[in-house]
């Protein structure tokens, strides 16, 4: 995705050949006339830079760049300001309102480009730096559950997974939905209409701070932590944000110990990202010949990321009560790897559950299907400890 640049300048002409310029570079360019438009558009579109004029009537560059910096969404947005007043006292008044670089006109394109790509390589740089800083405070164990297409009870798993390691240890559990306009966990657990996650991907990869994260966690009665994908199917195509996902997982791992990622259906590359920073791959497959042929191209494709199959654990939901589907032996054969736990039928269980707002391993701890998830969150506190 081009990076994007926002031009504010009252002079209709320099909007045109700077604009022209920089598209001709590749970026993706947008125009305000004005103070006022130009605040507005970087609230909206988030730009990765502005150039900003500072001779424009009623509202002047100083005071634009002083509002882009008092505003949360755009405090952190690189400004370059671009401007006919070179004295010193104007840069010193540029650099105190906010600005991160300054530029006379009139100036040489090259000139204009080289600030430009200096400013987006700092910015990149500072995102990269804060991202493996969350790295390195991680003391939380990251846990991704996905599935090779849709309905095979991924949402249902995850949230009975992060209740069982929560009975286990009592420990701080992050649920956290990643699938934007697909979200179902809101509804079941009584809690719909959720911004959270739709929050995070919007705005700058800087804006995904340890402290934004954790005051979009939802509480839950049952003593989850949640973050939650929107209902809107529109808000799928917020699942581009690649580099917002590695963020904010990196960021979900300093707030609590274990992370429990429902990553949907498929291998967007979002999940791709995500993979390799968990601890723990989880895939669900059920008992039926195109479902686990499906299967099998998908952990093929995860092992084409550099993901050891070893890492790589599958557990047989069989959602249903049927004789078509397949014993656990042959689908481990087909798979051409071992199936980690074989769930049991428990259709009427999961309903009662989602009545109650509340994940199945609490409502019904001592089912069979319960204390098999149980048991699977005993398997992943044994890994824990040796790491």
């Amino acid at each position: 995705m081009p990076e994007r640049i926002l031009i504010i300048d009252d002079d209709v002409d320099t909007l045109r050949l700077v604009g022209l310029l920089l598209q001709k570079q590749g970026y993706s360019i947008s125009a305000a006339t004005n103070g006022e438009q130009g605040l507005a558009k970087a609230l909206t579109e988030k730009p990765d830079i502005i150039l900003l004029d500072v001779m424009m009537p009623d509202m002047d560059g100083y005071e634009v760049a002083r509002r882009l910096r008092k505003n949360p969404t755009t405090k952190s947005t690189p400004v370059l300001m671009f401007t006919a007043k070179g004295q010193l006292d104007d840069k010193v008044t540029g650099f105190e309102a906010g600005a991160d670089d300054y530029l006379t006109k009139p100036t040489h394109p090259a000139e204009l480009q080289a600030h430009i790509r200096a400013l987006l390589t700092r910015v990149g740089a500072r995102n990269v730096e804060e991202m493996e800083t969350a790295q390195h405070e991680h003391h939380g164990r990251v846990i991704g559950v996905l599935s090779a297409r849709g309905g095979l009870g991924v949402s249902t798993f995850a949230s009975n997974l992060a209740g069982a390691l929560f009975t286990r240890t009592q420990s701080d559990v992050i649920l956290a939905e990643l699938t934007p306009g697909q979200g179902t966990l809101g509804m079941d657990l009584g809690a719909p209409q959720q911004k959270g996650l739709n929050e995070l991907l919007s705005g700058t990869p800087a804006e995904i701070t340890r402290e934004k994260v954790n005051s979009l966690l939802v509480p839950h009665n049952s003593g989850l932590k949640l973050l939650l994908a929107s209902e809107n199917p529109r808000d799928i195509q917020l699942s581009n944000q690649t580099s917002h996902y590695e963020i904010l997982v990196a960021r979900l791992a300093t707030l609590a110990r274990f992370i429990v990622l429902d990553l949907g259906s498929g291998l967007p590359p979002f999940v791709q990202k995500i993979l390799p920073l968990c601890a723990d791959r989880i895939i669900i497959v059920e008992g039926l010949p195109n479902t686990i042929a499906h299967t099998k191209m998908l952990m093929d494709e995860i092992t084409n990321l550099g993901i050891d199959q070893l890492g790589i654990s599958v557990i047989l939901n069989n959602r249903i009560r049927s004789e078509t589907q397949m014993p656990w032996t042959e689908v481990q054969k087909s798979l051409e790897h071992s199936i980690t736990t074989t769930l049991t039928p428990a259709p009427e269980m999961f309903m009662a559950a989602t009545r109650l707002h509340m994940p199945a391993i609490f409502s019904q701890p001592t089912n069979v299907t319960s204390q098999q998830i149980l048991k699977i969150a005993d398997q992943i506190l044994e890994r824990e400890k040796v790491k």
